[in-house]
């Protein structure tokens, strides 16, 4: 099966946290923070179990379905393979990052999670902008809208706006990871998410009108 490869070693990544909890159980408290607020600060909690065992799994069951969903896309030959590995990869880093956050947190060591979210962020943002002009058509990966959807020519604008934005947003986002402005990123994520949204529409009834 063609992607066998990357979906085992995918696989294999999300599950690192849990050899890492058995590592350390001894060391580990009975609870451990499983969320952190805007100041960067744990506000709730979880079994050492949970998280250990719980939390990679259930990561796991969400990494192996939305690469089912992406190998069974009806346009899944639009889908190249740099942006193939490049989706399934965001769960296990996800993964990776969230057990060390956590891990760190219980042992009561000085990591700054803004910091590591915001890079983490930014970097994942500045690397699908990049690749975003260069998608095709699918109903996977990108911006999924009626619009985009049946008009090819709709869709590549939409992506090659979205992915200069999404750089941009990307780099504001990585930067702000040293200045750690707390409301920045939800306005980042927004206009990340509205903007592209709304070119498309404004596109499809530009395209509506000249037909008419």
């Amino acid at each position: 099966m063609k992607h066998k490869h990357t979906i085992l070693v995918t696989s294999f990544l999300v599950l690192i946290p849990i050899l890492a909890g058995l590592l350390l159980w001894q060391r580990l408290p009975e609870e451990l923070p499983i969320h952190f607020n805007a100041e960067g600060n744990a506000d709730n909690w979880g079994s050492k179990t949970f998280v250990v065992f719980g939390m990679p799994l259930f990561l796991l069951a969400m990494h192996l379905l939305c690469t089912f969903l992406t190998l069974h896309d009806p346009k899944k030959q639009n889908i190249s393979d740099k942006m193939f590995f490049l989706t399934a990869m965001i769960i296990p880093v996800t993964s990776l990052i969230g057990a060390v956050l956590t891990y760190s947190g219980a042992l009561g060591l000085d990591i700054s999670v803004n910091m590591v979210m915001h890079l983490f962020l930014g970097l994942l943002f500045v690397i699908i902008g990049n690749y975003m002009p260069k998608s095709r058509q699918n109903y996977t990966i990108g911006i999924k809208l009626p619009w985009t959807l049946s008009d090819s020519h709709n869709w590549n604008r939409t992506h090659r706006f979205a992915g200069i934005l999404w750089v941009f947003c990307g780099l504001v986002l990585l930067i702000n990871a040293f200045s750690n402005i707390i409301f920045l990123p939800f306005i980042v994520i927004l206009l990340a998410v509205v903007l592209p949204v709304l070119y498309s529409f404004l596109l499809y009834r530009k395209q509506k009108t000249e037909d008419n």
